[in-house]
């Protein structure tokens, strides 16, 4: 049964048939994080034709799961992703639907996990018991979580079957020391183990407790950030049958339905006026992991069918657009005002780099929103920095954006800003 089928009338009247919180798993490559979604969801999300052959997360995946409660069981026995108690085999209640946004864990992949930060209600930090505290990589996650405002945060330390009980108290010990300081120095830290489905009742009932659903305004103009866009259609496919390129993410406000007319930003190209222009195009379909619907609310990742020529969509090269209804959004903008806090040393190195002041003139890698984007320091004064972007964004005031620079080859995580 899918859980669609298990929604009762106050979770459809409040947030319609999908999820109603974003979780992202965060964490080095290899501890786990897409084996912990597939034990809690049943859902494998590195589908790309490269992640399977590489065994990594490149493109920021996701998957829903909807979890119960049992009323019979104390907790966390009750717990489960099932309408019926795993513990006592009665029928439980519906608790609440969530979306898990499985971010890439790999270094040379930090764009792309910073992307999926920015559409996250909360995280899950996943460390190795078998392995050092902290692994560069898990460093540089719990920093992007602290540089994008992340605050619900529970750590999971993972593969302790794979310890003795001594070794896993001493690895629990140097995770607190990590989260010392830290957004999630006061989360909570639970032992588990996602290949064999160890304590898993007790990290949802942590879930339920530590990552609150946000309130969300529904009546303001919808807002929705874009993590993929892709072609559906199959090779050979009829002209007659060929359908409009699909675009996916997350409103953060607002709704929409099917037949809205809606605005892209900061959209392509034109050529012979050497700007870019903003897309108009029309809600054709909305689809969840519940199926398709007629509306979408904020909260979870939905996928919206459009008119657009399916080429234009393809191999996410819609990312870090925003959506809107058309007049709504703010105008494309290549200057950006920022209010910086810079870390003590870079995030995601081997050794210990201290972060130098921002200087003019110098290239940084900027995270607005779920755009990656280049831009070139042209002021500097004391926290707050101007910078002119090679491509225009579209920017919200008082929006967080994660700041990197060029170290040893490599775009390394060195602070934060607050758009002015």
């Amino acid at each position: 049964m899918h859980w669609r089928e298990t929604l009762p009338d106050w979770y459809i009247k409040k947030y319609g048939y999908q999820p109603c919180v974003n979780i992202g798993t965060s964490g080095h490559v290899d501890h786990g994080k897409t084996s912990l979604i597939q034990a809690l969801t049943g859902s494998w999300t590195s589908v790309h034709s490269q992640e399977l052959k590489r065994g990594i997360t490149i493109r920021v995946g996701y998957s829903d799961a909807a979890f119960y409660k049992c009323k019979k069981c104390e907790e966390p026995l009750g717990y489960s992703t099932t309408p019926k108690c795993n513990n006592c085999g009665d029928e439980s209640e519906l608790s609440r639907v969530v979306s898990f946004v499985d971010s890439p864990g790999h270094e040379s992949l930090m764009a792309n996990m910073l992307s999926g930060s920015a559409l996250m209600d909360g995280a899950l930090l996943l460390v190795a018991a078998n392995e050092q505290v902290p692994k560069p990589q898990t460093k540089e996650h719990l920093l992007a979580l602290q540089t994008l405002g992340i605050k619900q945060i529970v750590v999971l330390q993972n593969k302790v079957d794979l310890l003795s009980h001594d070794e896993v108290l001493a690895n629990y010990k140097d995770i607190t020391k990590f989260v010392k300081d830290t957004n999630a120095a006061k989360s909570p830290i639970i032992p588990i183990s996602a290949q064999s489905g160890l304590n898993l009742d007790a990290l949802i009932g942590l879930i339920e407790s530590t990552i609150k659903t946000p309130e969300r305004d529904e009546k303001a103009d919808p807002v929705m950030h874009v993590l993929r866009s892709f072609d559906v259609n199959k090779p050979g496919i009829k002209l007659k049958d060929i359908k409009g390129g699909v675009i996916g993410g997350s409103l953060t406000q607002g709704i929409f339905n099917v037949g809205d007319e809606i605005e892209i930003k900061p959209g392509l190209m034109n050529e012979k006026k050497k700007s870019y222009e903003p897309i108009l195009t029309k809600i054709t379909s909305l689809g969840t992991a519940a199926g398709i619907v007629e509306s979408v609310k904020p909260g979870g990742l939905v996928a919206i069918g459009t008119t657009l020529d399916p080429s234009m969509t393809r191999s996410d090269s819609f990312i870090g657009s925003v959506i809107g209804k058309p007049g709504t959004l703010p105008e494309n903008s290549t200057k950006l005002k920022l209010s910086v806090n810079l870390f003590d040393s870079a995030v995601g190195t081997t050794e210990d780099i201290k972060v130098n002041p921002i200087q003019n003139g110098e290239l940084l890698r900027l995270n607005i929103g779920t755009a990656p984007v280049l831009g070139k320091v042209t002021k500097v004064k004391s926290s707050n920095v101007e910078i002119e972007l090679r491509r225009p964004a579209c920017i919200f005031k008082d929006g967080h954006v994660a700041i990197s620079r060029r170290i040893a080859e490599r775009w390394r995580l060195i602070g934060a800003g607050i758009v002015g």
